[in-house]
């Protein structure tokens, strides 16, 4: 079959990728000779074969957490996304950083290979084992995984600050001007998001835990920066192009542009506010329609800004504001914030609300009411990407070291990926980090959490950490 475009490439290269992350699992299962490993060795040669007639070279790599076919990023589908981040995971595990392959291949060689990774899973310098077991297959190259060395010059935390503090002040600057009627710059608004956009693609992650961090004086800006942040990572989970996450990442930012009319004294309102407040307040949706209407030119971005702003507090089942006289399905964009939205306010410290929830207790509330207010199947892909212990979480672990988690396990949500900030006696440290996934020579998991805790009692500043 002729292969005329790249998406038929990257369709197949993804299609390959996931055949090898069940060979992988099925092989830890099953014996080499099952006909569930069998069958998928044989799918995957003759996938590599048909990619090798039009590719001639097959490279598959991995970089930080993603994996590269021929250097072209592979873009996952949602249905493929379990069985990739099991192969991230398992390539690391036998630092395995990439695989060449030049030459058309019989599933023997692939048994080969599924061998030498099987017995090197357990050993202490298992790339050098499959090498050693590999050497006679001269067709398949095989690199080891390379460490991710910070160089001050280009370093990757650092730039990632730089970018969200940027969409901070942007987002301040943007508030400002709509209240003193000044013109808006938004192809500055497209150049601060496209840079948001381009590390969440690649550092996924940290680009999540900056939304972490909280200021309680200038909340708005930091909540609509942290919204456009896990809108956009949401998005890419879903599988949404580079052009749409970025269309994502623009209308998020503007999402509560209506408060620039809210009176400060109701805004700002310590005490709980009465059913005359709460009235002014929910005219901000329809105050942020007619504000980006003001803004720009009437074209498809105008159109989906203004839905996300008119929808987002509707909720799943128009139970919200504003009630609207035919309710139909909300916009997929407005679903989306709407739950980023709700994850980031529940998480920080208001005016009315001095004691910001735990992201754990956050997610548990959002769980119940899935179907209700939240969209039951987008919910499902923002747990898999916050984790049942979201990033900034503080835990006490089963070694009576306080650690936060930093990184999530999509494979294992309760089991991510933790920084030390305590020793045993609560002295705080300079942060180790450790994968809670790991286990002991019995086969038992080395270190547990034992329960979440709360950084306030303990007077422990998690953005310290966080910015480290």
């Amino acid at each position: 079959m002729a292969i005329s475009t790249d998406n038929e490439v990257h369709s197949m290269a993804m299609e390959l990728i996931n055949q090898l992350g069940i060979i992988l699992r099925n092989a830890q299962i099953h014996s080499l000779n099952n006909i569930t490993v069998t069958s998928a060795i044989n799918k995957f040669v003759s996938q590599v074969n048909q990619l090798v007639d039009i590719e001639y070279t097959v490279a598959l790599e991995l970089r930080g957490e993603y994996l590269y076919f021929n250097d072209k990023r592979i873009r996952y589908a949602p249905e493929y996304l379990m069985n990739l981040d099991s192969l991230v995971r398992e390539l690391k595990k036998v630092e395995l950083g990439s695989i060449s392959i030049k030459s058309r291949l019989i599933p023997e060689d692939i048994i080969m290979f599924v061998s030498s990774y099987v017995s090197a899973c357990s050993l202490r310098d298992p790339f050098e084992s499959i090498m050693g077991k590999m050497s006679g297959i001269t067709h398949i190259e095989l690199e080891k995984l390379l460490p991710i060395i910070s160089d001050d010059s280009f370093d990757v935390k650092k730039m990632v600050k730089k970018t969200y503090f940027s969409a901070v002040s942007y987002s301040k600057g943007v508030f400002t001007k709509i209240r003193t009627g000044e013109k808006i710059n938004l192809k500055r608004a497209k150049r601060v998001i496209t840079s948001l956009v381009n590390h969440i693609m690649e550092q996924e992650q940290i680009m999540l835990g900056m939304t972490a961090i909280k200021d309680y004086d200038d909340y708005t800006y930091y909540h609509s920066t942290n919204v456009s942040i896990l809108s956009v990572a949401l998005g890419q989970r879903l599988g949404l192009s580079r052009r749409k996450l970025i269309e994502l990442g623009i209308v998020s930012l503007f999402h509560d542009i209506g408060k620039t009319e809210i009176p400060y004294e109701i805004l700002n309102k310590p005490e709980k506010l009465n059913d005359d407040e709460w009235t002014v307040i929910r005219q901000h949706p329809k105050i942020g329609v007619r504000a980006i209407l003001n803004m720009r030119n009437i074209d498809d971005l105008t159109i989906r800004a203004c839905l996300v702003c008119f929808e987002h507090h509707m909720n799943f089942d128009h139970s919200g504001y504003p009630a609207v006289r035919q309710p139909g399905e909300l916009d997929l964009y407005s679903r989306i914030i709407s739950i980023a939205d709700q994850y980031d306010a529940m998480t920080a410290s208001r005016v009315y609300k001095r004691e910001p929830m735990s992201p754990e207790k956050a997610i548990t509330d959002m769980i119940g009411r899935v179907g209700k207010h939240i969209d039951p199947l987008l919910f499902k892909f923002f747990l898999n990407m916050v984790g049942i212990f979201p990033i900034g979480t503080l835990v006490l672990l089963d070694s009576n070291e306080f650690g936060i988690v930093y990184e999530n396990n999509h494979l294992y949500l309760q089991r991510p990926r933790v920084m030390i900030i305590t020793n045993r006696n609560g002295t705080l440290v300079k942060g180790r980090t450790i994968d809670l996934t790991e286990k002991n020579d019995r086969n038992e998991y080395t270190l547990n959490i034992i329960k979440t805790m709360d950084p306030r009692q303990y007077n422990i500043n998690l953005a310290e950490f966080l910015l480290q």
